[in-house]
C-alpha cells in the first residue's frame, strides 16, 4: 500500500510533505506540475506525510474518497508518463 496525494494540492504544492518524508518519495518537477506525486514503489507506508498536509489532500490508498481515486493511478503513472499526467490534471481542473 502507498499513499496518495488527491485534488486538493493542485495549485498549492504546500512541500510539508516532502519535508517529512523519511525516504523522499515525493517528487514533482518544478515549474511544470501543479501538484506532488508520491512514487508508489518508494512509500514505506510510515504515514509522516498524511498529518502535515495543510488542506488533507494526503490518503492512505484504501483509504481514498472515491471521488478521488483517480489519483492513486495518477500518482504512479506520473513516474512514467509525466506529461499524460499533467495533461490529465489540466483536464480535471483547468489552470485558473
Amino acid at each position: 500500500m502507498t499513499y496518495v496525494i488527491t485534488d486538493p494540492c493542485i495549485d498549492l504544492l504546500d512541500k510539508s510533505c516532502v519535508e517529512v518524508c523519511p525516504v523522499d518519495c515525493i517528487h514533482y518537477d518544478e515549474g511544470l506540475d501543479r501538484k506532488l506525486y508520491i512514487d508508489p514503489d518508494e512509500c514505506i507506508d510510515c504515514g509522516a506525510c498524511e498529518p502535515v498536509c495543510p488542506v488533507t489532500a494526503i490518503f492512505a490508498e484504501d483509504d481514498v474518497p472515491d471521488a478521488q481515486k483517480e489519483y492513486t493511478e495518477l500518482d504512479a503513472k506520473w513516474f512514467k508518463d509525466p506529461e499524460a499526467v499533467r495533461a490529465r490534471i489540466n483536464e480535471l481542473k483547468p489552470a485558473a
